[in-house]
């Protein structure tokens, strides 16, 4: 059932006394304002007097453009008073359905609003959700089968009646489908070599060719289809280990038609995967340089530009499944779940789950995902029109905090009602814009027509034109609106063959400003306003004034003067930009007679000194560099006619220094001592005069000047020293000498007292004696 409403005004006025209106800091920041419509335009809080006779002679008519309060302190009326305020109609507003049943369910509330905005001004509805109960739910099982995910394929084909039976626990009405993936056959992804590329794994494995990426079954209620399926595959196998996920998601997105998604369902996307994924950009390694182009290419069930389009990059993907109310279950092995919960974040309403070495609970873990994704509702927009911003507000038990671009309610039960405040606010006029307010993950949407409160609607008293604009024009909003060929506040002036710019023109200063803001133009002439203070702007165009010139201890002109024209005309005896010094130079004068050492200038009888110069006479300067350093080359010349400028030391150094020679110093100031050219040290004093370069010096006559060094002496010392080097490099060559045979020596001592001879006979030796036994002889 449609539920049409009227429109309701969010801004109305608060009470009919002035002092009833609100006050809370409400400010019009007004800057060119000509006509009604240019004052609701400048802000939410301006508002337009369209009482006649409203403004003072001579006072400009964007006085009428001003806040609520200021103009009924004024005196208008507050029925005089134009102020559009923005305002909402519900279009349509069916009611929540409670369960699901065959006709379109409807979990947002209302479908269709429309707003009309004043600019700046905030506009606030509210949104309304309800989970139904037994929502559809269709879900893709996407499988990688490169060869490491053998033993877990294996387990899925054991897994779909537990998987179907989950699914049957949540709604009556699923379906399954499934898909599979491995990666681009070409090098460096794949091996090219024609028997691998049929067969990638070893000859005791049974596997097909590689291949990117397959749709193998569509969506189906039919749990013995979906075994008889997955039981079909068999493993594959590629090189490189990151896989062609994003290629195969990104099909399973666009090509809606061929998965099988419906229209009303929950739609769940499981990547089953052990490894990582290439993504934009690593197609060049192949020499893929075509971008995604997010279409759908698919034929018989084959992803047909795999090796012919780049990966797709995650803003992508994360774009298409967003825009398909995809949620993807991202099921990974251990040791690249953080990785996938890196991609998580960058993918609206998705889930990571860990799964065991085999697979074996991925029921569980595909349970426990949709749980967390069904409970937890996202309130976002599409792309919004220029100028314009929207809040949420969650009003539930467990609001979460994800940006002014999002609400969010996490732990939401099936049934249960939330609701959501959505404030939308337009900086600007607008005309005829819409966008969209939706749950991720759902495609129930509310979709939002906006357009702008940004003309005035008055009612102008046609009766009294005639007498108010002198016959020549008419009443629009309180101001007059001038026929062709008159201009002015009351259309009293006749241009003749000038135009209204023309004449207006005449008003613009060098500034630019009409009359400086001080006066209107009237028939191409300025006629100025009076002060705050009961006074008159004058001149040509209204720029002067005798009340804005320089104040001196809070008086104009510091009491000493006159403003004319913005400026301090002083008095006698008093000068300065408020008259606030006196002429007299009396305190700027040196024991001297001179102003301030003519080191600086006299300012209200106080000297303004040079850089460095010290007050109150400038006399001494404490940031200058050192006098005795500087003025050393012209010392040297002017008392010894030595040094660099000695050929030109007059011209150098005679206008800037007066000098005498001297036994002995009769100056007060610092001793100077410095070392000339010659090597000999100087000793004098400088009295700096007058002026920054003007100096008094005294010279000692004498100079301290080091005796020579003795020829003799040196060249001796040097023959001596030549000589005992010699001496002491032949003893340390005797010694060397000396250290080494005693080392040699020892040795042979040591090896000496080591030998030990064994005794044994000359072999050339022969006895003296030799002795013959008789045979014969018996002893007796």
């Amino acid at each position: 059932m449609t539920h049409h409403l009227s429109f309701v005004l969010l801004s109305i006025f608060l009470s009919v006394a002035p002092n009833g209106w609100c006050q809370n800091e409400e400010v019009c920041y007004k800057s060119i304002v000509n006509s009604c419509n240019d004052c609701v335009r400048s802000g939410p809080y301006c508002a337009w007097c369209q009482q006649l006779n409203f403004t003072k002679a001579g006072e400009q008519e964007s006085a009428r453009c001003e806040t609520i309060a200021k103009l009924v302190e004024r005196g208008c009326k507050e029925e005089e008073i134009i102020n559009p305020v923005s305002s909402q109609q519900i279009e349509r507003d069916e009611f929540l359905s409670t369960s699901f049943n065959m006709e379109e369910p409807i979990q947002l509330s209302p479908q269709k609003i429309s707003l009309r905005l004043r600019p700046g001004l905030p506009t606030t509805f509210s949104v309304s959700f309800k989970r139904v109960q037994g929502y559809p739910v269709d879900l893709y099982y996407l499988m990688d089968l490169s060869f490491s995910m053998r033993d877990d394929l294996e387990n899925v084909k054991d897994l779909g009646q537990d998987l179907f039976a989950a699914l049957r626990k949540i709604t009556e009405h699923a379906q399954i489908g499934f898909g599979a993936f491995v990666d681009k056959t070409v090098l460096p992804y794949t091996n090219t070599n024609k028997k691998k590329l049929q067969k990638p794994c070893d000859e005791n494995y049974q596997c097909q060719a590689t291949f990117g990426y397959r749709h193998v079954l569509s969506m189906t209620p039919r749990i013995e289809q979906f075994k008889a399926k997955v039981k079909e595959q068999l493993i594959s196998g590629n090189l490189d280990s990151p896989e062609g996920s994003l290629d195969a998601m990104m099909q399973a997105a666009v090509c809606g038609d061929k998965i099988g998604w419906r229209n009303s369902s929950t739609r769940l996307l499981v990547l089953a995967t052990d490894d990582g994924f290439h993504m934009a950009g690593d197609g060049k390694l192949a020499g893929i340089l075509e971008p995604n182009d997010e279409q759908c290419h698919m034929k018989n069930s084959l992803y047909t530009k795999s090796n012919e389009m780049d990966y797709p990059s995650v803003g992508q993907v994360a774009m298409q499944l967003e825009k398909e109310h995809i949620q993807p279950i991202f099921a990974v092995t251990k040791d690249v779940e953080k990785m996938y919960k890196q991609l998580s974040k960058m993918i609206p309403k998705s889930e990571v789950g860990v799964l065991s070495q085999d697979s074996r609970n991925v029921v569980q873990l595909i349970e426990n995902a949709y749980k967390r994704l069904s409970s937890k509702v996202t309130l976002t927009h599409d792309t919004l029109p220029e100028n314009v911003r929207v809040v949420y507000t969650p009003r539930c038990d467990d609001p979460k905090e994800e940006g002014d671009n999002k609400g969010v309610c996490d732990n939401v039960h099936v049934g249960q009602k939330i609701s959501f405040d959505v404030t939308v606010t337009a900086d600007s006029c607008i005309e005829n814009k819409t966008f969209s307010i939706r749950p991720l993950g759902i495609k129930d949407t509310l979709t939002v027509s906006l357009s702008s409160s940004c003309e005035c609607q008055c009612k102008d008293p046609s009766e009294s034109s005639q007498q108010y604009c002198k016959g020549r024009g008419r009443i629009r909003c309180g101001i007059c609106s001038c026929n062709q060929g008159s201009v002015g506040q009351f259309c009293e002036c006749d241009i003749g063959n000038k135009d209204e710019h023309s004449l207006r023109g005449s008003c613009l200063s060098q500034s630019g400003l009409e009359c400086e803001s001080h006066g209107d133009c009237v028939c191409g002439r300025c006629q100025c306003h009076t002060t705050a203070s009961g006074g008159s702007y004058y001149g040509d165009f209204c720029e002067c004034d005798d009340e804005h010139c320089e104040k001196f201890h809070n008086k104009l002109c510091g009491g000493n003067g006159k403003c004319n024209c913005g400026k301090c005309e002083c008095y006698a005896g008093f000068d300065g930009s408020a008259c606030q010094c006196t002429v007299s130079k009396e305190g700027c004068r040196t024991p001297n007679n001179t102003i301030c050492y003519d080191r600086g200038i006299c300012k209200c009888n106080r000297c303004e000194c040079k850089n460095g110069y010290q007050r109150p006479h400038c006399q001494t300067c404490l940031g200058c560099p050192d006098a005795c350093q500087i003025k050393l080359n012209c010392i040297e010349c002017l008392g010894f006619q030595s040094g660099p400028l000695k050929k030109n030391c007059s011209m150098a150094c005679g206008p800037s220094i007066s000098h005498k020679m001297v036994d002995h110093f009769t100056l007060s100031n610092s001793l100077c001592r410095q070392r000339d050219t010659t090597g000999c040290w100087i000793q004098f004093k400088l009295d700096q005069l007058f002026g920054e370069d003007n100096y008094m010096a005294e010279i000692l006559k004498e100079r301290d000047c080091p005796e020579p060094p003795s020829v003799a002496a040196i060249i001796g010392g040097s023959i001596a020293s030549v000589a005992l080097i010699g001496i002491l490099l032949l003893m340390l060559i005797k010694l060397l000498i000396y250290m080494k045979d005693l080392k040699e020596f020892r040795k042979f001592e040591s090896e000496k007292k080591k030998s030990k001879w064994a005794e044994a006979d000359n072999p050339l030796f022969q006895n003296a004696t030799t002795t013959v036994s008789n045979p014969t002889f018996t002893g007796e």
